[in-house]
């Protein structure tokens, strides 16, 4: 069996071929992406936040001693940086 060079040739030409066709088809789905994401970002308005529901009864209210455990223990794990500001049963 002999080698050919011509079809080594051909071969390494299509793997060429192939592989800057794929470059091609990502680099466009990235420009398209982003120019989709900044239209969105520039003509769509956002969204107006939804009204809450009126607060709970208290009777639902978390004890005050869990919600002093739960406070300190948010401020041991981020250092200080963070507390909760509301804390309600489910």
């Amino acid at each position: 069996m002999q080698f050919n060079y011509d079809n080594f040739i051909d071969s390494l030409t299509l793997m060429g071929v192939g592989i800057a066709t794929v470059f091609a088809v990502l680099l466009l789905i990235i420009f398209l992406g982003n120019l989709l994401i900044s239209f969105v970002n520039k003509y769509v308005p956002e969204e107006a936040p939804k009204q809450n529901a009126p607060a709970a009864p208290a009777s639902s209210a978390v004890d005050p001693n869990v919600a002093m455990a739960i406070n300190l223990a948010i401020s041991k794990l981020t250092g200080g940086k963070s507390k909760a500001e509301k804390i309600e049963k489910i």
